[in-house]
This record gives structure tokens, C-alpha cells and sequence, in this order.
């Protein structure tokens, strides 16, 4: 299994000739998905004492499971939030794979993390934050929700024991990943009201002032391109409050972070330089494959101290100097370079394209925005941020939109879902691939008509 024979020779010159295939779908074919009782019938059992021949293997992949996905990276693909990954980020994914890269630490992979934390650098540099910044990728918003506010909990205690439980700022629309973290680190949940469906700053000190234990308020999560509407918070002003009562701002930017290389929009998101600990998803809308999370500190010393793992066998990974150690800064120790992929793609296309690609998703969104508008059948629930559109189709109910979203996927027109929206069930299109057209568009619209 592990000599390089003329099996294995045949074996690469298939996948070879697989990934090539992949690689050249322009565009990504949408694809579908398969009840349980239809994906029994059509696969079969393959995994058996002998083995089975790698071409049946992958026939099988090939014609049964890989149509039975939905493609995320398809431009149709406009529900939850999708992928879009280069081209470039998915050839050089594979190469991660086959160059058996661990990225626990400097001692063992430091070409990886040289290249990763130039990837991550460059993040920081886009959010504004220290030249001292620094942290690690992760699989994805959850880990690193999950990573950073384990550190902020910890350092929150440390700063003045409190006297109760610790909470956490957050409103209604902080993503659930934040709240099932809280959930997990047993702190409890302090909710502001939002101001044009939005947190802000004096609606954060307006609560704090008016709370009978506001020092037990040691973080505040700010979203920073909500999930549901992709809305941004009062970032500066919320960070001016944090930093007079010394609370951690966790800036959770996984979906919206990708914004922060657009001009057009780049001002909704000042104060971010602020943040304590930021997360951001590359694998959203900075266009790197499945599955990759930046996590950064504004302090990553306060991380490390959080995470590092002690054990005798990891003795000399520990008292190595002069590298960096990823897995100081998140809750993982085994962890894969995910973040090559992203540090090749930016390499080898260079910001500006990634610029005019988040350009170009900003202004299909406005024009969907205005088409919507101009619709007789349809209202616009509120006017786009960043790529998220709302819109209701007058008369329906939940189950109207729920059979306009399954036709929709049957008829191989796009993959979108309603969501809910101040208690009513509307149409939500999330945008992220810039070869998402107006026609496209266009052909969803009608739909509704």
C-alpha cells in the first residue's frame, strides 16, 4: 500500500486524469442530492477483505457519488453561505495533501508555516491590526469562534476574578456558532438590544450602565457581516466602549471578511483594527477550498498561554525556539496546512484580482437588489450591506417558499432557502462567486412571478 509500484503508477495516472476533469468544469455544474433510499439503490459496498479494483473504485465516485453532491462552488449555488474557491486553491489543495504536511509546528513543517502565516499576515494588514498579530488556520468559523473565546473567557478571569459567572455581549443575530461555544466554555449570555438590526456602541453602554453586574461582562462578539442579512456592526463605536472598560472584542468576520479588500465597502468595517481576536473564513469569500479559518490575536502570547498542550512527548516541540507553533493558538494539536492553498492562490493571482472579484459579487448584489425592487410581485425586505438580498414574494406563506425552493433545486435552476426574518419567512440570496450573473439572477426572479 505504500511502495510506488505499477499499480500505484496506473492509480496517479487516474486520478490525474480525474482532478484534470474537475479542475476544467467552467462553470461548476450545480449537481444534486439523492433521498437515502435512492443513494442505496444506485451504490453499492466496495470496502471489503480483499479490495476492490481502483477503476471500479472510482467509477463509482465518479458516476454515482460525486453527481449525488450539491456543488457549493457553483455560481448557482446561492443559499447558507457558498464556496468559491480558485481554481489555483483547488489544484494546490491536492498538493497539500500529497506532501503529507502536519502543521503542529515550526519544528516539523516550517516552509508551511512560513507561507501560511504570510497568508495570515496579509489578513491582518487588510483589518488594519498590529504588526504583532498572529495565529493560526483552523477548519473553520466554529473552531475558531470556539479557540478565541476560550482565550477571552480566560483572560477575562485573570484581569479581575469575577465574582459570578462570566457572559459574553451578543445579540440575537450573533451566529450560532458563538452561542454553542458559550454553551461549551459555560459562560453565560448577556444580550443587548439591536439597533437597526445591528449591535452598537451606545446600545452597549446603554446595557452595561444599566446592569446590575456589568464587570461580569468580559467579551463582546461582534459580527462583522452577519450570517442571515450579512449586516455589520458598529465596529468603532463598540470598540471604543470595550476599550474603556477594558472588555475583549471578538470580532467574528468569517462570512463578511472578505469585504475588508473592498474599497466600496471597506468603511463599514473601521474599528476592526481593534479587535482582541478576529476570525475570518477564507474559505467563503477569499475564495480558498473547503475547509480553512483564520483565527488572529491581537496579543498572541495570551492565546498561547491558553492553548498550549504540555505532555512529555511534546517536549521538544515546545522548548524549540525561534518558530512559530500553531497549535499554541487554537484548542487543535493535530492540525493540516489549510492555509497553503489560500497563500498560493493570493501568490500567484495577486490582490487586485481578489479585489475586483469581491468588487464584482458587491455589484451584482445591488443590481439584484434593484431588480427585486422594481419586481411588482416582490419587496425588498432591506437594502443589501454586502452580498446577502432579502426579499418576500407578496402573498406566500412558509410552505410557498419552501416548494419555490425545492422546484428550484429540481429544476436545476439554483440552491436557495428562505430563512426567517423578524418572525416571517422570506427568500434569501447569498452571493459569492463573481461569475454569478444577472442572468442567473434572472432566472430565479421569474420564478417567483
Amino acid at each position: 500500500m505504500h511502495h510506488y509500484d505499477a499499480a500505484a503508477e496506473q492509480l496517479t495516472a487516474r486520478i490525474i486524469e480525474l482532478l484534470g476533469g474537475l479542475a476544467a468544469l467552467d462553470p461548476t455544474p450545480l449537481g444534486a442530492t439523492l433521498t437515502p433510499a435512492e443513494m442505496e439503490a444506485r451504490a453499492r459496498t466496495v470496502i471489503s477483505t480483499r479490495g476492490t479494483d481502483p477503476a471500479a473504485v472510482l467509477e463509482l465516485f465518479t458516476n454515482t457519488l460525486a453527481p449525488s453532491v450539491m456543488r457549493s462552488d457553483s455560481p448557482r449555488f446561492l443559499a447558507w453561505v457558498p464556496s468559491a474557491p480558485t481554481k489555483a486553491a483547488m489544484l494546490f489543495d491536492a498538493v497539500v495533501s500529497l506532501a503529507a504536511v502536519s502543521g503542529i509546528s515550526w519544528l516539523e513543517s516550517s516552509g508551511a508555516i512560513h507561507a501560511e502565516n504570510e497568508a495570515l499576515r496579509f489578513i491582518a494588514d487588510a483589518a488594519g491590526m498590529p504588526a504583532g498579530a498572529g495565529g493560526t488556520f483552523v477548519q473553520g468559523g466554529s473552531a475558531a469562534n470556539l479557540s478565541a473565546l476560550a482565550v477571552a473567557r480566560d483572560v477575562g478571569r485573570s484581569r479581575t476574578p469575577p465574582t459570578g459567572p462570566v457572559r459574553f455581549a451578543v445579540t440575537t443575530e450573533t451566529h450560532a456558532s458563538i452561542r454553542n461555544t458559550m454553551r461549551i466554555l459555560g459562560v453565560d449570555t448577556f444580550t443587548v438590544p439591536l439597533v437597526d438590526d445591528r449591535l452598537t456602541g451606545d446600545a452597549l453602554a446603554a446595557a452595561l450602565a444599566a446592569d446590575a453586574d456589568p464587570e461580569s461582562v468580559r467579551a463582546v462578539c461582534v459580527s462583522a457581516g452577519a450570517t442571515n442579512a450579512g449586516l455589520v456592526d458598529d465596529v468603532a463605536g463598540i470598540a471604543s466602549v470595550c476599550a474603556e472598560r477594558n472588555i475583549w472584542m471578538h470580532v467574528d468576520a468569517a462570512y463578511g471578511g472578505g469585504a475588508l479588500l473592498a474599497p466600496s465597502v471597506r468603511h463599514l468595517f473601521d474599528g476592526i483594527e481593534a479587535a482582541d481576536s478576529l476570525v475570518v473564513d477564507p474559505h467563503k469569500w477569499l475564495y480558498a477550498p473547503l475547509d480553512c479559518a483564520a483565527l488572529l490575536y491581537r496579543e498572541p502570547a495570551l492565546a498561547r498561554a491558553v492553548h498550549r498542550q504540555y505532555a512529555s512527548y511534546l517536549d521538544t516541540v515546545n522548548e524549540s525556539s525561534g518558530g512559530w507553533n500553531p497549535s499554541d493558538y487554537a484548542y487543535q494539536l493535530t492540525r493540516r496546512a489549510r492555509g497553503l492553498p489560500l497563500w498560493f492562490s493570493l501568490a500567484v493571482h495577486g490582490s487586485d484580482q481578489y479585489r475586483d472579484a469581491i468588487e464584482q459579487v458587491l455589484a451584482t448584489t445591488r443590481a439584484t437588489a434593484a431588480r427585486v425592487h422594481d419586481a411588482s410581485q416582490l419587496d425588498l425586505v432591506r437594502e443589501p450591506e454586502l452580498s446577502i438580498v432579502l426579499f418576500r414574494r407578496r402573498g406566500w406563506n412558509t410552505s410557498d417558499y419552501d416548494r419555490w425552493s425545492e422546484a428550484l433545486l429540481r429544476d436545476g435552476v439554483a440552491v436557495v432557502v428562505p430563512t426567517q426574518w423578524h418572525g416571517e419567512t422570506v427568500a434569501r440570496l447569498c452571493f459569492l462567486h463573481p461569475d454569478t450573473t444577472l442572468e442567473i439572477v434572472d432566472e430565479i426572479l421569474a420564478t417567483t412571478a
